[in-house]
């Protein structure tokens, strides 16, 4: 067994001996992203294993062991890990636990530190807990994230975004239930002995674009489009919105969620603006343009690759960026900031009134620039129906799905006047 090391702090580290024996426990925020990020590290010399338990017993392991004004989505996730840890087919003394740390002024920048602390509660502070960040905030002899690695991972999120959105188009529509799932699996694999190539993103995209197109489907008017916004990690995660994606779809909805590659245009473009705002911080200006231009680059390639067939593709991040300027200032960087609000007037431009917008216990920006904006939104476009959903440890799955069904009710109303010739939907 490897021994524990710990640094000058008191810190218990990942080390070369655990890299060889643990198994590193991932959360899950987005499941078909967090697929292709297990096989990455799985594929560089970890031994990782994606989490994707769900139920009420991971929110009581949560509320046991973190502070019940902690936000959602760090209770979820520390109840899963948690969770996880007491099962009978895992082993605590050879896991590993990973958690991103975005040193922002979000909390999750303190998931870890709550993470080792709930460790400490239920008597496993042996399991080392990894920080993943860049640049890194803490560092570890076993765990390091390679230049081949990053590459792997970035142009993994991409596909992924472009999966989750032909998926989205598709499944609701598909004359043989779970052709979308199967084909999905079947790109999961196919990328895997591609080794997420960048060089060829363009060439597999067509592919993955041409096999879609090629699922057998029924057009179906009745079906109602929702778009979902909200805090990152319950926008999501199907633990944290109580799978809102498969209840919408089990009643007779087309989802549309935007990709992760906005969010990360997003992290860069909020530095580039604090810069030019505050002139501070010109350093990471820099490096933050670099982000931000890669990632429109890539969303511009998706743009391109569906444009002329059935699908539509992501509002270009400037175009959003723009739209949203007369609600909410881009000074708004907290949690989801101003992109929240522009994922809602971008939605409702597209065609999509109705939206979800799910709100996490203890999340005060999510509430500021998501609930907070409704009324300014219904008051500049009357035809839009939103639904604010809260999701804490008290909410029950009844009266969340009770006032989504609500909404619903309401989108199928439009859809028939619109059909009589009334107001568009």
């Amino acid at each position: 067994m490897a021994q524990l090391q710990y640094d000058e702090n008191g810190r218990l580290l990942f080390t070369e001996e655990m890299k060889k024996e643990y198994t590193i426990l991932l959360p899950n925020m987005l499941p078909l992203h967090f697929r292709l990020l297990e096989i990455i590290f799985n594929n560089n010399g970890y031994h990782a294993k994606l989490l994707t338990t769900t139920g009420r017993r991971i929110i009581n392991e949560g509320l046991k062991y973190t502070h019940n004004d902690t936000c959602y989505p760090a209770l979820l996730c520390i109840g899963q890990m948690i969770d996880a840890l007491k099962s009978e087919d895992t082993d605590p003394h050879k896991t590993a636990l990973i958690m991103v740390q975005t040193g922002g002024g979000c909390r999750a920048s303190n998931y870890i530190h709550l993470i080792r602390k709930a460790l400490i509660k239920c008597n496993m502070e042996y399991v080392p807990v990894i920080s993943l960040a860049l640049p890194p905030i803490e560092k570890n002899p076993g765990f390091s994230v390679s230049a081949p690695m990053l590459s792997q991972m970035i142009t993994a999120v991409c596909y992924a975004d472009v999966l989750m959105l032909l998926s989205n188009q598709v499944r609701p529509y598909e004359t043989n239930k779970g052709d979308c799932d199967r084909l999905i699996d079947k790109w999961m694999k196919k990328l895997e002995d591609k080794h997420f190539s960048f060089a060829t993103f363009d060439r597999t995209t067509a592919e993955i674009i041409k096999d879609f197109e090629a699922i057998p489907y029924r057009p179906d008017p009745s079906i109602v489009r929702v778009g979902i916004v909200g805090e990152i990690f319950i926008k999501y995660s199907p633990l944290g919105n109580n799978e809102l994606q498969k209840f919408l779809e089990s009643e007779g909805c087309e989802v549309y969620c935007p990709g992760l590659i906005d969010f990360l245009i997003f992290m860069g473009d909020h530095h580039v603006v604090e810069t030019e705002l505050y002139h501070v911080k010109y350093k990471k200006y820099f490096a933050s343009l670099g982000v931000k231009g890669f990632f429109k680059m890539m969303q511009n390639k998706i743009i391109k690759a569906v444009k002329g067939t059935r699908f539509f593709g992501p509002t270009p991040f400037e175009h959003a960026k723009k739209d949203v300027e007369a609600y909410i200032s881009p000074a708004n960087k907290m949690g989801e900031g101003w992109l929240l609000t522009a994922e809602m007037v971008d939605m409702i431009h597209m065609g999509i009134n109705n939206i979800v917008c799910a709100q996490p216990f203890g999340c005060l920006p999510n509430h500021i620039i998501g609930k907070g904006m409704v009324r300014r939104l219904r008051e500049e476009f009357p035809q839009s129906n939103i639904v604010p959903i809260d999701y804490d440890p008290g909410a029950t799955r009844v009266n969340q799905e009770n006032r989504i069904k609500l909404m619903l009710s309401t989108a199928r109303q439009a859809m028939k006047e619109s059909a009589e010739g009334g107001a568009a939907v």
